[in-house]
């Protein structure tokens, strides 16, 4: 663990914790399901609804797939953080 006494002790935190990275893991995760669901229920099969309401769905199922994957790999960060201690 990096302690910089420059920076806060949250953003000591989060840097320990790798919140960035997973971040980037997670919502990167939510938007390829997204997509693959969005193909295999939407584009596959057809539909004769309006595709603005697949995107506003597509966009709330991304951003909650991301922060739950956001949140799943920093526990997992925080558990082998606490490990090494």
């Amino acid at each position: 663990m990096t302690d910089d006494p420059s920076r806060s002790p949250r953003a000591n935190m989060v840097a320990a914790l790798n919140v960035p990275q997973n971040a980037r893991r997670g919502f990167g995760f939510g938007l390829v399901a997204t997509l693959a669901l969005f193909v295999f229920f939407v584009l596959l099969p057809g539909t004769f609804r309006s595709p603005v309401l697949y995107v506003a769905l597509g966009f709330v199922l991304a951003t909650s797939l991301g922060a739950f994957a956001t949140v799943i790999l920093t526990l997992i960060s925080a558990y082998r953080l606490s490990r090494e201690s």
